[in-house]
């Protein structure tokens, strides 16, 4: 649940800080509309609710919390990246129309799908 929660928290806000703020871009040529501002506006807000995990959970430490929200948002924005490479070689600009102006399944989930081995292995290794 909670790989879902701080990967969806980061992609929201990170797409509303992003539409706010964003001047500078990420990666113009892969994705044109990511910013650093919606980067880090993502990262922030995932580490508020990874600090909410920490509070109403007993699982792990503070510390934990906060690196394995790190960890996820970047390997979720990699992930995010290397999706949007793929279709932009493909000349695709959505991976369907399930979800009308946000694109396709794999859209929703290509933050999630990169960032799940990390997850694994944060659980199974780190803590």
């Amino acid at each position: 649940m909670s790989l879902f929660f701080l990967v969806w928290t980061n992609d929201v806000f990170a797409y509303l800080t992003g539409s706010f703020f964003g001047k500078n871009k990420l990666m113009e040529r892969i994705s044109p509309k990511k910013t650093w501002e919606g980067t880090f506006g993502g990262l922030f807000f995932a580490l508020i609710a990874a600090y909410l995990f920490y509070l109403f959970t007993d699982s792990l430490s503070l510390i934990n919390w906060l690196s394995y929200a790190i960890i996820l948002v970047v390997s979720a924005t990699v992930g995010d990246l290397a999706e949007s490479m793929l279709k932009r070689n493909s000349g695709v600009k959505d991976s369907g129309t399930l979800f009308p102006g946000h694109g396709g399944v794999l859209d929703r989930f290509d933050a999630v799908l990169f960032a799940t081995p990390f997850a694994y292995v944060f659980f199974n290794f780190v803590t």
